[in-house]
């Protein structure tokens, strides 16, 4: 017996090295190879390689692309459509790199038709697109408007007709300026109530062809850059107190919206939200380790996430903010905390490092190295896990039973080669190894429904404008020419396969 499991050894060693992976440091990675046995059967075709394991998602996995309404449609003063802080916002001088507007950008509002071709031709299944809030209701409230709301039709009409599947977000950000002017935005609750008859209107006319409703899009950026820090719309740096009260009006109004969507959406329609997690990452993988990563997730969206999931504020969160918390009431509690249907979650970079202590907390938060690698977007530090451990901790800690990838992405500098192809072979990198992650979470059962990859096509970036690029196909913005990446190609490959390849 002894022999025998040194010649085994001995076998699998030779051929290890036949196969050059020895000295690639793979003789430990089971995990994405098949096991070697003695009768040779892993290797493909004679060739000396080793058959890697299918990394396939789940029967009817939905792979999207995203993209939002002031970053791709332009046509801003065309059809009835109303200003927003973001047009306000990126025409006032030095708010955005080299003075870029969204006036154009991807004249997606002309150009639909072409951009839905083009994910058909990509084997996007799904879409979630943003209802320019202002193209219905040019004042925010009060009088819709039938231009918009026939573009909408159209848009959702032409997916449909390609076999696309129309995610259709409420929010993504372009507030109406009339709301803004009126209520101070946010902070009265009147824009809470306006944004839940914008909803529930929207429900009402598309929920015959659309299932899936997003409420709002990223609560934490919006908020926390366009009033908190003000380097995004409306460019507010609110003090604590009405900061806290206006993140309040934000989730009440997501809970309101919720309501309005059930109670005038057709039967069988889903809402939820989509929301950028701060995603704690255990420092490794121990018990310990992974508890804390968990505590440390609720407490980084207690003011979002959490506060929706829960139908409360976290202890920490309501200490945190003393005499500046928000006022509140148990019915609006209850409101924020209507069930959803499913979570959507934004994703792109860990939040923190943590493990274990002996702390009121029960985690310690390690900083980033220096080092640490980013995309071209320095805020966008890489961490693959965090598709895995965004969606388990989603799962775990809320019990969602329904989870989609909202936005995943990778901004790369994108150069055209002589041959006028990009080969962003860093963002097939990023995506292959973030995928990789997320179909771990599936094969451990996180029901992980979908991926929407960020974005199908360069867009207006807000405050970094046209200059940063995520998209899969290529934007020429003098002439608008669209042109796929090699990304767009590696997409399409593992769309059709279902699989990470």
């Amino acid at each position: 017996m002894k022999n025998k499991k040194i010649n085994e050894q001995s076998d699998r060693r030779d051929f290890m090295k036949k196969a050059g992976l020895t000295a690639m440091g793979l003789s430990a990675a089971p995990f994405i190879f098949s096991s070697f046995n003695n009768d040779k059967k892993a290797i493909a075709n004679n060739a000396g390689v080793l058959k890697p394991e299918k990394l396939s998602f789940p029967n009817g996995f939905l792979w999207g692309t995203a993209t939002a309404s002031y970053q791709v449609e332009g046509a801003a003063n065309e059809d009835g459509r109303g200003k927003t802080v973001w047009d306000t916002f990126s025409h006032t001088p030095g708010k955005v790199l080299n003075n870029d507007t969204g006036d154009v950008a991807c004249d997606f509002y002309h150009k639909y038709k072409e951009d839905i071709q083009l994910m058909k031709s990509l084997n996007v299944q799904s879409y979630r697109f943003s209802i320019a809030w202002s193209r219905i209701f040019p004042d925010g409230a009060k009088t819709p408007n039938q231009k918009g709301i026939d573009f909408y039709n159209r848009l959702v009409d032409e997916l449909l007709a390609k076999g696309i599947k129309p995610f259709a977000t409420l929010f993504h950000w372009d507030l109406p300026q009339a709301l803004e002017d009126k209520n101070k935005g946010w902070l009265s609750l009147d824009t809470s109530k306006a944004f839940a008859d914008y909803a529930g209107f929207m429900a009402e006319k598309l929920s015959d062809r659309v299932n899936h409703f997003f409420t709002l899009n990223e609560m934490w950026t919006f908020v926390e850059l366009g009033y908190g820090i003000g380097i995004h719309a409306p460019g507010l740096t609110l003090a604590p107190a009405a900061l806290n009260q206006l993140r309040h009006n934000v989730v009440l109004a997501h809970g309101l919206s919720v309501q309005a969507i059930r109670a005038k959406g057709k039967t069988g329609t889903k809402v939820g939200v989509a929301e950028n997690v701060k995603v704690a990452i255990p420092f490794y993988e121990s018990p310990e380790n992974i508890k804390a990563a968990e505590a440390a997730t609720r407490e980084l969206n207690a003011g979002y996430m959490t506060v929706i999931m829960e139908g409360k504020y976290t202890d920490a969160f309501l200490k945190k903010a003393g005499a500046n918390a928000p006022k509140f009431t148990p019915e609006e509690l209850k409101i924020i905390s209507t069930p959803t249907d499913f979570c959507g979650i934004n994703i792109y970079n860990p939040e923190c490092y943590v493990q274990a202590a002996s702390n009121d907390m029960g985690y310690e938060i390690f900083p980033f190295a220096k080092s640490h690698p980013s995309s071209t977007s320095p805020w966008e530090k890489l961490g693959p896990e965090t598709l895995y451990w965004g969606a388990r901790h989603v799962n775990k800690l809320w019990n969602a039973k329904e989870i989609y990838i909202t936005e995943n992405g990778y901004s790369s500098t994108d150069e055209l080669a002589p041959d006028n192809r990009i080969y962003d072979t860093d963002r097939i990198m990023f995506m292959r190894s973030y995928l990789s992650q997320l179909q771990r979470a599936t094969r451990e059962g996180v029901p992980v429904k979908g991926y929407f990859y960020w974005s199908l096509i360069d867009n207006f970036e807000w405050a970094v404008g046209y200059g940063t690029r995520f998209g899969l196909v290529h934007m020429d913005y003098k002439t608008l020419k669209r042109t796929p990446k090699l990304s767009a190609e590696y997409f399409k490959a593992m769309a059709k396969e279902n699989a990470v390849l």
